[in-house]
């Protein structure tokens, strides 16, 4: 009796492999030469200058009570032209709710949403590159993007600073002030949060990127739900269910601008965020492993 033939899988291509498709380098040129990466850095770069501007028309700031909040976070404004420092502090206090979402969710929810719109990604899995490899590299270079979007600001909100302000020590508006050798590692260690809390974020619109085909539903998507968060953080009525929220810990990185430093909320919040974060990237290989790709 004879055995059935053995059916053999073909044999890879000569000098093919699947972990040199798709190199980030190539990924990462391909995402920076695109408008809308080109203008989000504008506009980041833009903002501090925005500032200095605005307070030289309305004069030294102060008074604010914003409402809502730690009054550390909400008097970061009275003490803005105190220093470089200061204003990096300031420019970072007012685009952490909400401007520093918008490059987390654009990057990270564009990326693969956008090769699906331009039919473009069956492509590319067609080249052949691994789907999973396919998504570790955009997933790398969306967040390398992110990451550099949050340091753009502060380093150019330093140098505009120092040239308008003058450079010196973090004047705390509780009173007191940061020594000149301290200011830079805490703005280092605000900026470093503030990429943590945006995990989510970013989690929330690569997932959603794998799903659509639109990405501009990816994106708006995962703003959106970022917005949700921070309405439901207002609702007092909630109680200890807000600290699951990550929008509830967004300002935690107030407590690295104390004399004191203190870690637990920031710790509560990066745990939260980190949390999120890899089940929605985890959702997001899974399902894109198992996705008809049709565009």
């Amino acid at each position: 009796m004879s055995s059935a033939p053995e059916i053999q899988a073909p044999a890879e291509a000569p000098g093919y492999h699947a972990r040199r498709t798709l190199p980030l380098r190539v990924e990462a040129m391909r995402q920076l030469r695109r408008r809308r990466t080109l203008l989000m850095g504008g506009v980041l770069a833009a903002l501090p200058f925005i500032l200095i501007i605005a307070f030289a028309i309305g004069g030294t700031p102060g008074g604010g009570d914003g409402g809502g909040g730690g009054g550390s976070r909400i008097n970061l404004m009275d003490v803005a032209t105190e220093s470089a420092a200061n204003f990096a502090a300031t420019c970072l206090f007012v685009s952490a709710g909400f401007l520093l979402v918008v490059p987390v969710a654009l990057f990270c929810g564009d990326t693969v949403a956008s090769e699906a719109s331009w039919s473009s990604l069956r492509y590319l899995l067609a080249a052949p590159v691994p789907r999973a490899r396919l998504l570790w590299s955009k997933l790398v270079v969306a967040l390398g993007f992110s990451l550099a979007a949050m340091v753009l600001l502060p380093v150019v909100a330093l140098a505009a600073g120092a040239a308008a302000y003058g450079w010196g020590p973090l004047k705390l508006p509780t009173g007191g002030a940061l020594s000149t050798s301290d200011t830079v590692p805490r703005l280092a260690l605000v900026v470093a949060f503030v990429f943590l809390s945006q995990l989510v974020t970013a989690g929330l619109a690569f997932w959603l990127s794998t799903k659509t085909d639109a990405p501009l539903g990816a994106v708006g998507g995962a703003v959106g739900l970022t917005i949700v968060g921070n309405v439901l953080d207002a609702v007092t009525a909630l109680g200890t269910w807000r600290e699951f929220l990550p929008t509830h810990w967004q300002f935690a990185w107030a407590d690295a601008l104390q004399p004191d430093l203190e870690w637990g909320g920031m710790l509560k919040g990066s745990a939260v965020s980190v949390t999120y974060a890899l089940i929605l990237f985890a959702l997001a290989f899974r399902g894109f492993s198992r996705k008809d790709i049709v565009s």
